[in-house]
């Protein structure tokens, strides 16, 4: 029976992988990857060759009886996504309880997630916290939206830069406009940037300006 590793992988700063998951991929058997050209990068940086599959939400319905074949074959499998931990807002969820179900045992490791360093870095209030991911592009969006503001606690999304500007203009309909946000941007990377501010403020800054790299969106509801 085989077991299933999952390896949070770097956000962006290739260094923020933990000693323990390097050692973990150098003694894997195989590794199932969201984009094999990203954890192929990964992998070159430190070295280490392993056999690699596509593990990511277009197969994972689809593929799922194979992939737990594949593990049971294996002696280790670790699953990898292109940043962070996967099953955070990223392919995992499946593979890992039909793990459960098929009685293959799991060690996640602990390592590198946006939101963490986001949230710290806000300033905002982190006992506790409401982390929602990515909004529905479409359906169920406005209902989501109306959720948030019923939350007290800190509320933390995470957005694409391609609708951060839509995403601010709708937050600034639904909460008061002097409501506090932080947006953090490319994590970890050289291009790194905290913007702190009311709806308002956050909006003009990124709207005179060309938005690249992945965002979380930290808003303070005290």
């Amino acid at each position: 029976m085989g077991k299933l590793y999952i390896v949070p992988t770097p956000i962006g700063n290739l260094e923020d992988i933990t000693l323990r998951a390097l050692r973990i991929l150098q003694e894997t058997d195989n590794i199932l990857a969201e984009d094999t050209r990203v954890t192929k990068k990964l992998l070159a940086h430190y070295n280490i060759q392993k056999p690699i599959q596509s593990y990511h939400q277009h197969n994972e319905h689809q593929q799922l009886n194979n992939f737990i074949a594949l593990i049971e074959r294996q002696n280790s499998v670790a699953l990898l996504s292109d940043a962070g931990t996967p099953s955070i807002s990223d392919p995992g969820f499946l593979l890992i309880r039909a793990c459960i179900q098929h009685n293959i045992e799991i060690e996640c490791l602990p390592g590198a997630t946006a939101f963490v360093p986001a949230l710290v870095n806000s300033g905002f209030p982190t006992d506790k916290f409401y982390f929602y991911g990515f909004l529905p592009h479409k359906k169920g969006r406005k209902t989501a939206m109306e959720k948030l503001v019923n939350i007290k606690e800190t509320i933390i999304l995470y957005e694409s830069p391609f609708r951060l500007i839509k995403t601010l203009e709708e937050l600034k309909n639904v909460f008061e406009e002097n409501c506090q946000i932080c947006v953090c941007r490319e994590l970890t990377k050289i291009y790194e940037e905290t913007i702190r501010g009311t709806i308002v403020e956050v909006l003009a800054y990124f709207s005179a300006k060309t938005i690249k790299g992945e965002i979380v969106i930290v808003i303070n509801k005290l």
